[in-house]
């Protein structure tokens, strides 16, 4: 017997992708998570929509990271959630606001609710009702001719008023939204939609690119206090892992610098980002949005105890993550290892020590690696200078 996430129910088969012949469909109605998408291909006249299921009830499981997480879904489960949305999409230049598919497609977007969504379609798509674990995250894409609500969108105050103040920056919109306890998946929807910003300066923005850009906001926010802060007294590891995603957290007593780490056990592929004291000024081109996600995540933690450290972030990539799930599985995985009480340490090898034990390969491919580590050994402190 199972329990359906979707409608509430025992052995539902309604929510379940069955084995049969796939049916060809014109139009149709559905719920949306809500959920929708901006992509990044031919900018600045991107791809953007809505996706939605063809059924109706609370479907918000099927784009919510943070339910996916909570509720510690396994790769198959999100992919076969996934498979049942469709994506109906046109083509805008990022600065035209104002059609009237966009006008729907923001009210998606500042909802937190599922919510009733017709489409018509340009051509017929034949939905996929086969279990596939290879389909990506947005499967079923297809040009829209027409889309309605079917209901009134739920938004919280909060989000229809900083929609609504035009004279604020993105980034302080962001802030607010943060502050007010709104999910991250939500303020990067909004983002993504043109929905924040000076009424001069906004845009649709991919995607791929607002999730980098509003766990960077944050965390750079949070950064600016975190390094007046006291350094941590021990060494502390947290840790975490969610379908074959592994993560040590190997906080060390110094000042703020930040080293992320990963490598994949399938092929051996190593990347790597750091930064030190200063800002960052450059994107992290080797870890990418994971990078943004991780430091959030620690920043979240560091402001909490008001303290700050230097932190290594070692990621193995294990086998069983077989098929990408997106950035915002790694941010709640990185917060899911700070809400732990954590390990306590007074040197660094007990800690690499203790860290070893988890981890599947060497602990060496990191250390020797690792900027952090070497420039922790080769610069001395003041205080270690013997007079």
């Amino acid at each position: 017997m199972s329990y359906c996430k979707i409608c509430g129910s025992w052995n539902c088969k309604k929510h379940t992708l069955l084995l049969g012949k796939a049916k060809p469909i014109e139009e149709f109605s559905g719920s949306s998570p809500p959920e929708i998408f901006v992509g990044k291909w031919n900018y600045p006249n991107v791809y953007t929509g809505i996706l939605s299921p063809t059924e109706h009830g609370n479907t918000n499981i099927m784009s919510s990271v943070e339910e996916w997480h909570k509720n510690k879904l396994q790769i198959p489960q999100i992919l076969n959630l996934r498979n049942q949305l469709i994506y109906g999409r046109t083509q805008s230049n990022i600065k035209q606001l104002n059609t009237k598919f966009l006008s729907v497609m923001k009210e998606v977007a500042m909802t937190h609710k599922s919510i009733g969504t017709e489409f018509k379609l340009e051509k017929p798509i034949t939905k996929n009702r086969e279990q596939d674990n290879k389909v990506p995250l947005i499967s079923h894409a297809t040009q829209v001719k027409s889309v309605r609500l079917e209901e009134n969108p739920k938004v919280k105050p909060k989000i229809d008023y900083i929609v609504n103040d035009t004279d604020v920056k993105s980034a302080i919109a962001i802030k607010e939204l943060y502050k007010s306890q709104i999910d991250n998946s939500l303020i990067i929807k909004i983002l993504s939609a043109g929905l924040l910003g000076m009424k001069k300066n906004r845009r649709l923005v991919p995607t791929r690119w607002s999730i980098t850009a509003v766990d960077d906001t944050l965390s750079k926010e949070m950064l600016k206090k975190i390094k007046t802060f006291q350094e941590i007294s021990e060494y502390k590891v947290f840790t975490a892992e969610y379908v074959g995603n592994h993560y040590e957290f190997l906080l060390i007593p110094r000042y703020w610098s930040f080293e992320v780490i990963e490598i994949s056990m399938k092929g051996f592929g190593v990347w790597q980002d750091y930064e030190s004291i200063f800002d960052r000024k450059t994107y992290a081109h080797d870890v990418t949005g994971a990078y943004y996600a991780n430091r959030l995540a620690l920043c979240e933690y560091l402001t909490k105890i008001q303290r700050q450290c230097s932190c290594l972030v070692f990621r193995e990539v294990r086998p069983e993550y077989y098929a990408p799930l997106g950035v915002g599985i790694l941010r709640q995985t990185s917060r899911e290892a700070f809400s732990q009480k954590g390990k306590s340490f007074s040197t660094l090898n007990e800690s690499l020590v203790d860290i070893q034990t988890r981890l599947r390969l060497p602990i060496s491919n990191w250390t020797s690696k690792s900027k952090l580590l070497k420039e922790k050994q080769t610069q001395k402190r003041l205080f270690e200078f013997v007079y």
